[in-house]
């Protein structure tokens, strides 16, 4: 199928050459001559467009982004953001500690971790769709 279709288009530039015409290929075989190759904003959509959207005003509709670092004490706690009542997080207490702390942190109250003593709250957060 493959080989057909290359002597095809052998076979089209050698005549095109021996009436003296251009062989270049028409535009309508390279529809990306025209305008150009298209963004990833101008081909995405469904939930990839509203992330893409949404990046762009400066929000962050998944949590895509690292989170803000807060000082981890009992009044500024490190933010949790959850579609649900609890979630699960993990705490790398030490820096060149390869072992991770899981716990649940739930709705209402700030959470520590038992290890390190860091503090974790759960807020909110409501999805684009």
């Amino acid at each position: 199928m493959a080989s057909r279709l290359l002597l095809r288009r052998a076979s089209f530039f050698q005549r095109a050459l021996l009436l003296g015409r251009n062989p270049a290929p028409s535009s309508s075989l390279r529809p990306w001559s025209s305008g150009g190759i298209p963004t990833d904003e101008e081909q995405a959509t469904g939930l990839e467009r509203k992330t893409l959207q949404a990046m762009k005003r400066g929000e962050d509709p998944y949590s895509i982004f690292k989170p803000k670092r807060n000082s981890g004490t009992r009044e500024d706690p490190h933010i949790v953001p959850s579609i649900g009542d609890k979630r699960l997080v993990g705490c790398i207490c030490e820096e060149d500690n390869s072992a991770i702390i899981w716990f649940w942190v739930h709705k209402g109250d700030s959470h520590r971790c038992p290890q390190c003593g860091v503090y974790y709250k759960l807020t909110h957060h409501e999805l684009p769709h």
